[in-house]
């Protein structure tokens, strides 16, 4: 059996607007209750997770302005993902929901409080995605004068999270009293100050709130570059990953695997969800008509400018694909972003136009194309031969796209015995780390 999660690309934010199936009003992705239909169908499926992504700008990389990013509504605007939380939570009954929070966003002690809070109130079932941020847009507005470079933010990333676990662990298992008759609610011998101090952090502790039902709320970890495998396989507990093929997703694993032993880590300990569109139908022949639409859609002028922005914003807005030509060759500069990511759109592009790259084909990961049925048999022999844990399912959130995926592919995968037929246990991890 495998995994499946659900990745909310653009976080509590604008899905698909405009065209077929888009939202009903401007203003309807600022309510819980797409989301709501979302979550509990992925329960309803057998899904371990929701990955909510979230950034905190409004990019103007592309051209030098936030037109483009205001003309489509390309990840802005957007809500706060944190209290949609419990809002999901309360809605459902076993499935984990991981919240995206920066290193540079939200200090230590306040996301550690946050995160146990969540624990709390979804009943054990919350998680945190970190993330060190992308954009010098996200860092100004957050106090700084533009990013970190890319190990320093990793850097930065490692010593936040050794502070959070610490206050995580503030609080001794036994700490908790509770005598009515003495009375005493918790003995403070065993509740510590952590007094950290590091390079980028300082923090006293402890933390004022009990632990929660996990005591350590799920951490995820969404970076594939070095000091990011790094970071995942000293702390996190499952970990999104771009893949292209089996072949790539096993070398990935067993990268993982060596650098989890160096940690002290079992391999088991760390579950590895890779990237996966699907262009499902109800036969193979729909679904390859389907995917063949959304590719020639690519030569629109609007999706090149969506494909060139995105690049851009890739780039850590250090590359304004504006100012290229379209037919001239494509720049080679990574950039100071999701350098991961800029890598493998370069990669084999020095012969290509520019406007090759943003015609070519998408970059997240494995694309699956076919009948539920087709597609649950590639999707396991696909995870049989790369040996990995599940996937990360990355379609657009339409509820044509939902029922499709959890009336159509899951109940497929299910009949296979290719993924989860209930939940065994009340909280998260637990289930996350059943098999």
């Amino acid at each position: 059996m495998f995994r499946l999660g659900w990745f909310l690309g653009n976080g509590f934010g604008m899905q698909p607007w405009y065209g077929d199936w888009a939202g009903r009003s401007m203003t309807h992705w600022t309510q819980p209750d797409l989301y709501v239909d979302l979550t509990t169908s992925l329960e309803r499926a057998g899904f371990d997770l929701l990955f909510i992504e979230d950034t905190s700008m409004v990019e103007d990389t592309y051209g030098g302005s936030a037109e483009t990013t205001l003309k489509y509504g390309l990840m802005a605007p957007k809500n706060d993902p944190v209290p949609l939380v419990p809002l999901l939570a309360a809605a459902t009954e076993h499935i984990g929901i991981a919240v995206t929070m920066s290193t540079i966003q939200y200090p230590p002690y306040l996301a550690a409080r946050s995160m146990v809070t969540l624990d709390h109130l979804t009943k054990g079932r919350a998680g945190v995605n970190v993330v060190t941020s992308v954009t010098h847009r996200v860092a100004q507005n957050f106090g700084f004068d533009k990013h970190f470079d890319h190990a320093e933010r990793y850097a930065m990333a490692e010593e936040w999270m050794d502070v959070v676990s610490a206050l995580w662990e503030s609080w001794e298992p036994d700490a908790l009293v509770h005598d009515q008759v003495e009375p005493r609610y918790a003995d403070h011998t065993k509740v510590h100050p952590i007094d950290f101090t590091g390079k980028y952090f300082r923090c006293r502790g402890p933390l004022n709130t009990i632990p929660g039902p996990q005591r350590r709320p799920v951490v995820a970890q969404a970076g594939n570059s070095t000091p990011g495998r790094e970071l995942a396989a000293r702390n996190a507990d499952t970990m999104l990953a771009l893949a292209k093929s089996p072949a790539e997703m096993k070398a990935l694993r067993e990268d993982m695997d060596e650098r989890l032993l160096r940690h002290g880590r079992a391999p088991s300990d760390l579950k590895i969800l890779f990237m996966a569109v699907p262009f499902l139908g109800d036969t193979d022949r729909d679904a390859q008509e389907r995917f063949d639409r959304h590719h020639a859609a690519k030569r629109d002028p609007d999706r090149i400018e969506q494909r060139l922005w995105y690049l851009s914003y890739v780039s850590g807005g250090v590359v304004d694909y504006k100012r290229y030509d379209l037919d001239g060759p494509v720049p080679q500069e990574v950039g100071n972003g999701e350098t991961t990511t800029a890598k493998a759109w370069l990669e084999n592009s020095r012969d290509l136009t520019l406007r090759d790259l943003a015609e070519g084909p998408g970059n997240y990961g494995m694309e699956f194309v076919g009948s539920a049925e087709t597609m649950a048999g590639e999707m396991a022999e696909v995870m049989e031969e790369a040996g990995g844990d599940g996937f990360l399912l990355f379609p657009d959130v339409t509820r044509r796209s939902i029922m499709e995926v959890c009336d159509g592919l899951a109940p497929a995968l299910r009949r296979r015995g290719a993924i989860r037929d209930g939940y065994a246990h009340k909280t998260f991890r637990e289930n996350l780390l059943s098999f």
